[in-house]
């Protein structure tokens, strides 16, 4: 029979408890680095389709202008009217909504500019829905294009009006 003789060293576990610890910390840091540097890209909200709605429509136009790199790749689906100005190129409009800025029912137009092959069958002031990915662009600057993957005609809306952004509105950056 043997009998073994265990002799508990206050130092030694203290020394294998700090260095456990510090490999936890080590290995948690790490993640947060790779989720701050790659996770963010590369995230499960790329893969779905965000709907944007009358309500939060003039939230997610200025978070996705105001951090244009955090949204590109992001899937988005909503309702508007073709909207030109003179300078677009033929496969471009804007998919534009009439913004209420005044109590006197005031408006401007606010909207993505868009991108697709079947632009010029679309007439201005026709109500389209689409779904598209985010892109950069430019256009007097650094500017968010959504390439269009279907775009179909519709009606116009009951809340064909959007109000400005919630100034309490704190935008998520890659999430729509």
């Amino acid at each position: 029979m043997f009998i073994f003789n265990v002799k508990v060293n206050g130092s030694k576990i203290f020394k294998t408890f700090f260095v456990c610890m510090f490999i936890i910390l080590l290995i948690i840091l790490s993640i947060v680095i790779f989720r701050i540097f790659n996770g963010g890209k590369n995230s499960n909200i790329n893969n779905k389709i965000n709907t944007i709605s009358a309500n939060n429509y003039t939230n997610i136009l200025k978070a996705v202008h105001e951090n244009i790199d955090n949204y590109i790749g992001v899937e988005i689906n909503f309702t508007g009217y073709v909207y030109r100005v003179l300078d677009l190129e033929e496969n471009q409009f804007v998919l534009a909504r009439d913004m209420i800025i005044s109590s006197n029912y005031q408006s401007v137009v606010v909207g993505f500019l868009c991108e697709c092959d079947s632009a010029k069958d679309y007439s201005d002031n026709t109500w389209v829905n689409i779904t598209g990915k985010i892109t950069k662009g430019n256009y007097h600057g650094d500017i968010p294009i959504v390439k269009l993957t279907k775009i179909e005609k519709t009606n116009k809306p009951n809340d064909e009006y959007v109000y400005p952004p919630d100034e309490t509105y704190i935008p998520t950056d890659g999430i729509v």
